[in-house]
């Protein structure tokens, strides 16, 4: 079994040499290990830190944003050879040691990913500030809603994956990629599993991503809508269709059985209009909605060669 522990790094010199050093080199299952630090577009001594201390580096020419550099550290880690794959922040909040325990539900085939939870734990919560814990859980509740599951932490950076796993995920998201995981790989039928870990945070450390909380939380929101868009058109648009429609169809009665009753609009013309108007754009939404439902299929089909011709790749690789 191979393991390839990969790491998203921006402008990370002062910490991601010790966050290579710290990485256990023996573990439990494993036979061999990579380290791979993918550099988003560095422009202090990233790269040379990361070469310094033994780890491979696939670099962009610019900052791409979190969502590309954890796609590209699965299309290295697959060149690699991986059989599982773990990633971790390069900034030292997470312990390596952790690896261990992270990969085993993988090791032990009862999960196709294994989730950090920061939030099981009441010595990890209190490390954890505030304003993040409560965004945390805006977003977590968020994904559990569409996802009818119960996790506890959507957004944690330390992860492990299997072969498998990193073969069906498709991502699209450039910003983040935490919470898309979830909604493709679930959607896909894969276990998740998650385990709670410790999490160390400096209060002089500025987040590299999240940056305006406003901005991070209305870009994460977007990537989860439109993931959930694409893998629940009828949902999506759909429910709010029957509904618009179904409000539509009781002014348009209204006003209809009051102008039987009467043989007058005046009072209840208005009603007239907006419940036509409703009537119109909710049967136009359940349009789209079936549309919309028909191209999943065609998505789906897509997915599924996508896939096998990278399985085909990989083992022809092998």
């Amino acid at each position: 079994m191979k393991l390839v522990v990969f790491i998203p790094a921006y402008n990370e010199e002062k910490t991601i040499a010790q966050v290579i050093q710290e990485i256990p080199k023996e573990i439990e299952g494993i036979d061999d290990l990579e380290i791979l630090v993918v550099d988003d577009g560095s422009i202090d001594n990233t790269v040379a830190e990361a070469k310094k201390a033994g780890a491979l580096v696939a670099s962009h020419a610019k900052n791409e944003g979190l969502g590309i550099a954890f796609s590209t550290g699965i299309e290295e880690a697959l060149k690699q050879k991986a059989d599982i794959v773990v990633n971790m922040d390069a900034d030292g909040q997470f312990d390596s040691k952790e690896i261990p325990k992270l990969i085993k539900p993988i090791l032990e085939k009862r999960a196709e990913m294994v989730a950090g939870s920061r939030f099981e734990t009441k010595d990890s919560i209190a490390q954890v500030p505030f304003i993040r814990r409560l965004g945390n859980k805006g977003f977590t509740s968020l994904v559990n809603i569409l996802t009818k599951e119960n996790f506890t932490d959507s957004q944690c950076g330390f992860r492990a994956y299997s072969r498998e796993a990193l073969l069906r995920l498709n991502l699209f998201g450039r910003f983040t990629y935490t919470q898309e995981v979830f909604l493709d790989l679930l959607n896909k039928g894969l276990k998740i599993e998650q385990i709670p870990v410790k999490v160390r945070y400096y209060q002089e450390r500025k987040s590299k991503i999240s940056g305006s909380l406003f901005s991070y939380a209305l870009r994460a929101i977007t990537i989860i809508l439109r993931t959930f868009r694409d893998y629940k058109p009828l949902v999506f648009f759909g429910i709010p269709g029957l509904t618009i429609f179904g409000i539509g169809i009781i002014l348009w009665l209204y006003s209809f059985i009051y102008w039987l009753i009467y043989f007058q609009t005046t009072p209840v013309r208005m009603y007239f209009f907006v419940g036509t108007g409703l009537l119109t754009f909710g049967f136009l939404l359940i349009i789209l909605a079936l549309i919309a439902d028909m191209l999943k299929r065609i998505r789906k089909n897509q997915e599924e060669i996508l896939y096998k011709l990278k399985k085909q790749e990989y083992e022809k690789s092998n």
